[in-house]
């Protein structure tokens, strides 16, 4: 268990922890140590590298298996990524010969010639049937053979793993930042939680749990080890029944509640009791999830323990509407249906998060100056009392909702907490100017003031244009993954991306996909199974089953792109969904015109994501052409629901279009942002040219943790960017 929750903490900090172990000559074990990592794009920081050195070469060699074990998952080099087409990006066919030489071989065949006859009489060969079509003609071993060694390359990715303190306190400091984050985790980080929860029950707690998800699931550890829940809400009490279910504790999806234990049913009833008789009108919140309620009651058999928990018993009458329990949304729906703007606001500072939320509808509702007026003030008076990432959210909201310009279409974009998109008519008047530019006045005055003194100041200038991870769902797990709207640029002459997927249970076909776009959001071709050459590159072949986990690639050589937009995309013609999968990721590698090496060399790899959201279609990110000619990659982690089967790059191309029209329009709120804050207090502001590493403590903030920083040194990464959300 210890072990496993090392390798988290090296995940998500980059940190190995300094295990303890007898004293020896570990040097050289350390150094081959060293030189592995750095064949899958890792190296030791000096001070690890002497830690190790002195250690004794079992110990080493011991923490190496394991920790390189860790690092290879995280660049997907756990995997073997085998290719169809088996020199690849050499010798790939034209489609219409590859597809003719399938035919001809499907002829040749006693046991598909008559088939592929009958089909070729009516016009129409299904790819699928043809024996040679969509499995590996090779081993994994044999297409190893034909390429040579990868050439190494300036540019290729080095992270540095550094020295962490004693196990324990690693693990205990890993729990602390994420139980206490001030920002939701995504899903694969709530696991990790939930892990860290268990084993940290008895140790130090944050100070808050500002995340219900969160608390949820620290609530789950806590039940189990007898200790007291942290419960203020009769939705934190749902959220726990869920997490005892194994469901969603983001209460997005509906979850199959199981039969619970005498222990825990009389906890959760214990808790609704305790929470209502605080407060009645907590009774309130019941509405909002009232089906889940109503099966939550009968699983925790309310009425056996109506005379013990009898305020609990009150909640589920309300559930089943046999008690009345007014929400607050629904009064201030009320005074808003009467038009009565001012009385709403003076209702929503009693919320300060629901009325900043609400600030956008309630300016458009207003028809006096008097009411923009007492909209504006009550915002300004209460703006303490939110949340940072409400905040944040807003003032980014208020900077997108300028009036529309001749090249705005008019057209809003939605994501849900899943990552699923869609757009629409933007049929919304705009906000007043003026009190736009009185609020954001405002805000930005409120979160300099909460933000730390970050002494000397010292940025990677790379990191100015990443996004603030305003939502865990705004990103995935995995290896240089970026919230969603972040800007990152892209140096490299090639651009190869990759997908594999694995079948739990029955065959599964995905599709990687590149779509090609104009300036003006029109298509000017795309690389995929049914074009596999183009001018800008090469597609490595269809894989149409997993059994034992498949490979596809895409090379696509910037230079010869045509276009402004090029669009990487899985597709699922058929079989399971992302999250059915026993295993799927993307990812992109970036590599000079004259490398070689095999299809999958991980320490050219600067990008591996989970695919792990609704949708038949996964968008991971867009790369677009500046007006300088330089590319950059735009984060999109979005999903489309596209088609129950059959899912192409031709079908979904205007829907893509669409969506990505208006993503572009939209700015969100980035790290400059806050590093402009912060620089009024900093006692000094430098951007970091990777070189010059100053002698004393800073606050630095960049892409990767560079060696040779004061150990009294803040680092902020995008592994734990959400630390610099205030609370």
């Amino acid at each position: 268990m210890v072990h496993r929750l090392e390798s988290l903490v090296v995940r998500h900090t980059r940190r190995l922890p300094s295990v303890p172990g007898p004293a020896g000559q570990g040097d050289g074990a350390a150094r081959q140590f060293d030189v592995a990592l750095m064949s899958v794009g890792y190296k030791l920081a000096t001070d690890l590298l002497e830690h190790l050195s002195g250690l004794s070469e079992e110990t080493v060699v011991d923490i190496a298996a394991r920790t390189l074990e860790t690092v290879r998952a995280m660049v997907g080099d756990h995997v073997r990524h085998n290719v169809y087409f088996i020199g690849f990006p050499a010798d790939v066919p034209d489609t219409y010969e590859f597809w003719q030489r399938c035919v001809a071989q499907a002829l040749a065949d006693d046991a598909t010639r008559e088939g592929t006859l009958d089909q070729l009489s009516s016009g129409a060969v299904d790819l699928l049937t043809l024996p040679s079509y969509g499995t590996y003609p090779h081993t994994y071993a044999a297409m190893l053979a034909v390429h040579d060694e990868l050439i190494t390359a300036a540019g290729d990715r080095v992270t540095v793993l550094h020295l962490g303190g004693a196990p324990d306190d690693e693990i205990g400091a890993l729990y602390l930042s994420l139980a206490g984050s001030t920002t939701p985790l995504g899903d694969e980080v709530l696991l990790d939680l939930a892990a860290l929860a268990r084993h940290c029950v008895d140790g130090p707690q944050p100070e808050a749990i500002p995340v219900r998800e969160n608390r949820a699931v620290v609530n789950r550890a806590r039940l189990e080890a007898g200790a007291d829940l942290l419960l203020d809400t009769v939705t934190d009490v749902l959220r726990l029944a869920c997490a005892l279910s194994g469901g969603d504790v983001t209460l997005t999806a509906p979850t199959r509640f199981r039969s619970l234990s005498r222990r825990d049913r009389r906890a959760l009833l214990a808790g609704l009791d305790t929470v209502v008789a605080a407060s009645p009108a907590k009774q309130a919140d019941v509405a909002a999830h009232r089906e889940a309620f109503k099966r939550l009651g009968e699983r925790l058999h309310a009425h056996e323990y109506q005379a013990r928990w009898p305020h609990a018993a009150d909640v589920f009458a309300v559930a089943r509407g046999e008690r009345e329990a007014r929400s607050f949304d629904s009064r201030v729906e009320e005074l808003l249906g009467t038009g009565d703007v001012t009385g709403a606001v003076r209702l929503l500072t009693a919320a300060p998060g629901k009325l900043f939320r609400s600030l956008d509808r309630l300016l458009r509702d207003c028809t006096t100056q008097e009411e923009r007026e007492a909209v504006a003030a009550a915002a300004e008076q209460v703006a303490e009392q939110a949340s940072g990432r409400v905040l944040l959210s807003v003032r980014e909201h208020l900077h997108n909702r300028t009036e529309k310009h001749e090249d705005d279409d008019g057209r809003r974009v939605f994501v849900n907490r899943l990552g699923r998109a869609w757009v629409t008519d933007d049929t919304r008047a705009p906000v007043p100017t003026a009190e736009r530019d009185r609020l954001i006045a405002a805000l930005d005055a409120e979160l300099r003031r909460r933000l730390p003194a970050p002494g000397h100041l010292l940025i990677d200038p790379d990191v100015l244009d990443v996004a603030l991870p305003l939502s865990g769902r705004a990103t995935t797990a995995g290896l240089g993954v970026l919230p969603r709207g972040s800007l990152s640029p892209v140096d490299g002459e090639l651009l190869r991306f990759f997908v594999y997927w694995k079948q739990a249970s029955r065959s599964t076909d995905y599709d990687l996909s590149a779509l090609l776009l104009d300036a003006g959001f029109q298509t000017v071709g795309w690389l995929s199974y049914t074009s596999l050459t183009r001018i800008e590159g090469e597609h490595s072949g269809d894989i149409t089953d997993a059994p034992d986990g498949a490979s596809e690639f895409i090379d696509l050589r910037l230079s010869a792109a045509r276009g402004t937009f090029v669009v990487p995309q899985v597709n699922i013609y058929s079989g399971e969904g992302f999250e059915e999968t026993e295993e799927s990721f993307f990812g992109f590698m970036q590599r000079d015109a004259d490398q070689r090496g095999r299809p999958f060399e991980p320490r050219t790899v600067r990008m591996k994501s989970e695919l792990r959201g609704p949708g038949r279609v996964a968008l991971p990110l867009v790369f677009a052409r500046g007006d300088d000619g330089g590319w950059h990659a735009r984060w999109l982690h979005l999903y489309l629901r596209g088609n129950p089967n059959s899912n192409r790059v031709e079908g979904n191309r205007v829907s893509v279009a669409a969506l990505l029209r208006g993503i572009v329009q939209r700015e969100p709120l980035t790290v400059r942002y806050l590093t402009d804050l912060m620089a009024d207090r900093a006692s000094a502001t430098t951007l970091w040219d990777g070189t010059t590493v100053p002698g004393g403590p800073v606050t630095y903030i960049g892409l990767e943790h560079p060696d040779g920083l004061h150990p009294d040194s803040r680092i902020v990464t995008p592994k734990n960017l959400r630390d610099l959300i205030p609370g």
